[in-house]
């Protein structure tokens, strides 16, 4: 038995929307708990003068910082740029010094960091889901980030 088949599982849907970019943007992300009966917990928020992948990275943030203990998570997200920077380019960003390949400083570490510390107590399956494509929890999330989005002081109840 591995150690992430002790951890609860939780399914984390993920996703960042920008008015302009940059421009006010917001964010989402949908929990839902694997339990006797399936629950579901729903994060947001929004920033004023963002981009949108600072949104999407803090779509993913937010959804497991929201989480309490150790989980086994499948995070779905529709950005490329959040699942290869976690999965792949992150390690050589970290071994450079947060440079680039091209020995540019990496866009957005500070949220990059902030979620390397999220991943740091969970077993997390990062998964790709096309955007905008008809899957009923990502077009749930971009709704709600949207409307994160189309108003700052919002948030999800």
């Amino acid at each position: 038995m591995n150690e992430s088949q002790n951890k609860p599982l939780v399914v984390i849907y993920t996703d960042g929307a920008c008015l302009g970019n940059p421009g006010p943007g917001g964010f989402a992300a949908i929990l839902q708990y694997d339990t006797s009966e399936r629950s579901e917990k729903i994060v947001s928020g929004a920033e004023a003068h963002t981009t949108n992948n600072r949104m999407e990275l803090r779509a993913a943030i937010e959804g497991l910082a929201a989480l309490k203990n150790p989980c086994a998570v499948t995070l779905f997200t529709d950005s490329q740029y959040v699942k290869n920077g976690i999965t792949t380019w992150i390690h050589g960003w970290i071994k450079n010094g947060w440079r680039s390949s091209n020995k540019q400083p990496v866009k957005n570490q500070d949220l990059w960091e902030a979620l390397l510390v999220q991943t740091k107590q969970h077993d997390i399956d990062w998964q790709w889901v096309r955007g905008h494509n008809g899957h009923p929890e990502n077009e749930r999330v971009d709704a709600l980030a949207r409307e994160a989005c189309l108003n700052p002081s919002w948030r999800a109840p």
